[in-house]
Order: C-alpha cells, then structure tokens, then sequence
C-alpha cells in the first residue's frame, strides 16, 4: 500500500498587523512557477476568515466577490510571484536612518501590496461598492504566462469591473496609467570572412555602428497626459553576433526595446523606431508588444479613490508597464497603488517601509468603508 504525502498549507491570519502579515506572505517563496503554496495558503485564508466573499481558483489564481447587487463593481489585484532569490529569504526587519524596514524578496514587488488586499478582503464586507479582489500568478514572466491573460481569454467576466485598483508598488501614491512596451530585433546582415583578409568580407556587428550612434543621441519624447509626465525611452539592451575569433561575422542582432507613452498605440510605436532608424540597411522584427493604459483619473470612482486617500497624497505616472493595461484594454479605468517604492522592485536588497505599508492599508481602508 502506498501512503499518500500531504502537503501543510502554510497559515496566513488575515486579522494579524499589516507588518507581521507581509512578512508570513514574503516567508512563503514564490518564484514565478511556484505560486501553488502561497495560494493555497492566501484560499484557505479567504475561505476561513471571509464568509462573505465567493472564493474561486483557476490554477493558482484566487478570486474572491462579493455579489450584493450594488451600483458599482471595484476590482483589486495583486500578483502572487515574484522574480529569482537573491539571498534574501526569510524576510527580516531592520531600522535605517531612522526608518523601520521590511526586507526580503518579494517586499516591494508585491507581497506587501498583497498584504494589504488579503487584509481588507476579510475587513470589507460592507463596502459601498461590490469588490473582487484577484491573486493571481506568472506576473513576472512572458505576458503570455500571465494568469490575467489566461483569465481574460476564457473566463472575462471575472475581470469585469469599474474601476480597478492595483497593488504595484508606488510608495502609497497614486500612479496613473502605464507605459506600452515593444522589443524589436534589428538584424544587420554581412558576408564572412576570414579575419586576416577581412577586406573579402563585410562585418555585420561594424554595420549595427549607426544603430549605437543614433540611440546614443535619440532625443526622448516627454508626453504630458491629464497632468501627468510619460518620459519615453528607446534603448539598445543586448547585441549578439559573431562566428568565432577568426571570422569576420555576418550577422549581428541588436535588441532594442521601445517603452512609448500611453497616447501611443502600437502601430504608431513600431513606425516611430522605424522612423529612427530609416535608411539603414536592416531587418526590424518586433518580437513583443503592449500597449499602455491612460491615467482614468476623471473617472468618477477615480475622483472618489483619490478624494478617500486625500489632498496629500502623492501622484504621478507610471514609468514602466503594468497590468493596469490589461484592465484599460477592457475599458476598465485602472491605478496604480501600494506600498514600496517601485524602484527598489527585483534589487538584492529590495525592502518595505512599514510606514508604506500602514499608509496603503489606511488609504485603501478609508476608499472601502461606507
């Protein structure tokens, strides 16, 4: 006979302090691909704690509605991964200049936004609008992983809302909207040659030259939408080519990846590069794109979010990409709010003030009470 092995879900009490929670929810590694323990643990807790709430699972996403017939849906989102270990697990907590800190994998990027939605999921249950909070996995990897992805290709109305809220890190401000995203590989093609007679030859990696050069100088546009600054950034990542020591090569591929302001759509993304780099003898390829999301801030359950977080509370734009796009995709108006500051996101020594977490906590609180 074969004895079955039972796997302990790991406890997460949601009425615990915001700090002691974060941490039990960092403690618990998810490197995209290994969300299934921090699942099970974020369902259990919903299932135990929110009697209120209709607790579903698709793969190792969990949603959890209310269904009480109001006037407006809001949809919170925060997702489960986060990317490799660095040395950084378990989390601990230290004091800096004065400041208290989480510090772990996972902190900012975005367990401690998920904290946060875990915490008020079981708190509001009288909330003046229905809500559907989602935790979801493969944020950190290719879009096409993405449980969201998934989500809205067979299951939509799970995504149906609003106004959506999402728990990316933004040191408890306001980040509206998104940035689009493209990779594009730019391909110079050559003839091989020896390399000690190379004038038979014509070296592909010397032709990418002027791709350096003109990137080297691009001026970025700055795009100024609802009050809000997109700076755009076209850059060269990584170059590949060559045959071996003694050949001259004939190929070469430079990586380029395009991050365009919001009023940008992806057609006119790829005709901007093209643009840039005109007249060179190259092959373009985009390998990846997404578009951006405009800040929806006029919205009206916008105007009551950021009235309920109230007249201090920082706001600007969101520099990189966000599943915030995913939502405006769907015509859903969408932010950007949580505690941590997104620049610390997938660093070594990546970290939450606990003042970040108590803000974000206080903010979201006062949107969700009636």
């Amino acid at each position: 006979m074969t004895r079955m092995r039972t796997q302990t879900i790991p406890a997460l009490d949601p009425h615990a302090d915001i700090v002691e929670l974060t941490a039990a929810i960092v403690d618990i590694e998810s490197v995209s691909g290994n969300e299934r323990a921090l699942a099970d643990a974020v369902e259990a807790a919903l299932r135990e704690y929110a009697p209120h709430l209709e607790v579903l699972r698709d793969g190792d996403t969990v949603i959890a509605r209310t269904h009480r017939g109001l006037d407006r849906r809001v949809l919170l989102a925060g997702h489960l991964d986060t990317v490799p270990l660095a040395g950084n697990l378990p989390s601990t907590r230290r004091l800096r200049d004065g400041r208290e800190e989480l510090v772990g994998r996972g902190t900012c990027d975005m367990k401690g936004g998920v904290a946060v939605l875990l915490k008020l999921a079981v708190e509001a249950d009288a909330a003046p609008v229905d809500l559907t909070w989602i935790f979801y996995d493969h944020e950190e990897v290719a879009a096409a992983d993405n449980a969201l992805t998934r989500i809205a290709a067979e299951r939509p109305e799970l995504l149906e809302a609003d106004f959506a809220i999402l728990g990316e890190p933004t040191s408890a401000g306001v980040e509206g909207g998104c940035k689009g995203t493209m990779k594009l590989e730019v391909t110079a093609r050559g003839i091989a040659a020896h390399s000690a007679r190379d004038w038979v030859g014509d070296n592909a990696i010397h032709r990418l030259a002027p791709v350096l050069e003109r990137l080297a100088g691009y001026q970025a546009r700055r795009a100024v939408i609802d009050g809000l600054e997109y700076r755009e950034c076209l850059n060269v990542v990584g170059i590949s080519g060559g045959i071996a020591g003694n050949v001259i090569p004939d190929a070469a591929t430079a990586l380029l990846n395009y991050r365009f302001a919001p009023d940008t759509s992806i057609e006119q993304a790829e005709a901007h590069v093209r643009e840039v780099l005109a007249g060179l003898d190259l092959e373009i390829v985009v390998t990846d794109a997404a578009g951006g999301a405009l800040p929806g801030l006029d919205d009206d359950a916008a105007r009551s979010f950021l009235a309920a977080l109230g007249q201090d509370v920082p706001l600007a734009a969101k520099q990189g990409w966000t599943d915030v796009a995913r939502f405006s995709a769907l015509g859903t108006p969408a932010v950007n709010f949580g505690p941590g500051d997104p620049l610390l996101a997938h660093t070594d020594d990546e970290h939450v003030p606990l003042a970040d977490l108590e803000a974000a906590l206080a903010g979201l609180r006062r949107f969700l009470t009636p």
